[in-house]
């Protein structure tokens, strides 16, 4: 089972709100996942990150791999540092 750091939108039409979530990658976006690691408000106004920061590095120890966007929110964060592995790059 090969586990991914994604975004789970919730919230309304027009206010997102996301999730940042453990899942397993064959899992839909919305679908079932393995833990909740914090919260990403792009519209906030105060603090848009709200991360469990030693949930996230033990995951990534672990060998989950961070998509392309949740791989900079762990970046403002503070999660990566230089001996964690880059995101992957998209196929595009």
């Amino acid at each position: 089972m090969a586990v991914r750091i994604r975004l789970r939108k919730v919230g309304r039409k027009h206010q997102p709100a996301f999730r940042i979530v453990v899942a397993d990658q064959e899992s839909p976006r919305d679908g079932r996942f393995v833990e909740l690691l914090g919260h990403y408000y792009p519209r906030g106004k105060g603090e848009q990150i709200q991360l469990d920061k030693a949930k996230a590095l033990a995951w990534l120890a672990k060998g989950a791999q961070p998509s392309e966007t949740v791989a900079s929110l762990l970046r403002k964060a503070g999660c990566f540092a230089a001996d964690l592995p880059e995101p992957p790059v998209s196929k595009a």
